[in-house]
């Protein structure tokens, strides 16, 4: 299947991953319908800042994934179903868990129903390095262990079964792509290296962090979005589970200092308690095994291994000091 001309629903467009997939999905020349969360400013996330050019092709479609009626009609009429929408924030999901059961596992439900309701031909459905917990061993296959250190994790882990539950019960053509810890423009400052860049960026000397020694499997957003466009497009992908990651760890500790040295600024990096997760909670060790990726759908990472990760690094810094999208984000608080 090739997604060109292809009339295909994105949930969750208006976020950091979502838009990036919407604009690369508009470029291969599919015809995309964008739900976005609705809410009285009429905002429509990061939607609004792409090209007007890439705007003015997209079919925006404002709504809640939690409202299966409105789901249902905006998936009327689309032939695949690439589904983001979700809460991801691990901090907030400590206190209000209820909110992530209602949007994770429900709004999941809401698309599988739909989908299976509609005959839509293909759904990418998308989980989260975070399912795995801290590495059991490494590099991590898809066969690893789910473990919910998180609420969020635990909703996630739910979704994915729910999923896949549609696939083995009533054969609705679904994939589940599981990303590790993507990064790049328009990330929002709940993540670890939007909030080193942007506190950065904002003067500060002393850089408040949470734990420096767990490691991350960091992957650019563009690998991210090129791995959710191999898997949507693949037969052979169907009823599986496929993780897309760079295949390389590096501490958070690491990361930080890293860029600090892109950046050019003689920085010190100091513990933050509310940053730090309950013990259990914190996940130490990700590290993806992306060979199922490569062998199954073709993708390959274009930003792997340390090198690629600079790369990466070089081309989401410039992003986030510009002075105007640098205003997006407040780098004297905790954003949870």
């Amino acid at each position: 299947m090739k997604l060109e001309g292809k009339k295909v629903l994105v949930t969750g467009a208006d976020g950091f991953i979502g838009s990036h997939l919407t604009e690369r999905l508009v470029s291969l020349g599919a015809e995309v319908r964008a739900l976005v969360l609705y809410n009285s400013f009429n905002s429509r996330g990061w939607i609004d800042d792409l090209d007007r050019a890439i705007q003015e092709q997209i079919d925006v479609f404002a709504g809640d994934i939690r409202d299966p009626n409105g789901v249902r009609t905006a998936m009327r009429g689309c032939d695949v179903v690439l589904h983001l929408a979700a809460l991801i924030a691990i901090p907030y999901s400590y206190h209000s868990p209820d909110a992530y059961v209602d949007t994770n596992v429900k709004g999941t439900l809401n698309v599988m129903q739909a989908a299976r309701d509609l005959g839509v031909e293909r759904v990418v459905h998308t989980s989260t390095s975070e399912v795995y917990g801290t590495a059991r061993f490494v590099p991590i296959t898809e066969q690893h262990p789910l473990q919910g250190q998180s609420p969020y994790s635990a909703t996630k882990i739910g979704a994915d079964h729910l999923a896949l539950s549609f696939f083995l019960s009533f054969g609705t053509p679904v994939t589940i792509i599981r990303p590790f810890n993507t990064y790049g423009p328009r990330q929002s400052a709940r993540a670890v290296i939007p909030t080193i860049i942007t506190q950065i960026a904002s003067g500060a000397r002393q850089i408040k962090l949470g734990a420096l020694k767990p490691t991350r499997d960091f992957n650019y957003v563009q690998d991210t979005v090129r791995g959710f466009v191999a898997v949507a497009e693949c037969d052979r992908a169907l009823g599986e589970v496929i993780n897309i990651g760079s295949n390389f760890e590096i501490s958070i500790g690491d990361t930080a200092k890293l860029i600090a040295e892109q950046m050019g600024r003689d920085v010190e990096f100091t513990l933050d308690e509310q940053r730090l997760r309950p013990i259990d909670s914190e996940v130490e060790r990700l590290w993806a095994d992306n060979s199922l990726a490569r062998e199954v759908t073709g993708w390959i990472p274009e930003y792997a291994g340390h090198d690629g990760f600079r790369r990466g690094l070089a081309e989401t810094i410039p992003w986030f000091c510009d002075p105007k999208n640098l205003r997006h984000y407040r780098t004297g608080i905790y954003n949870i």
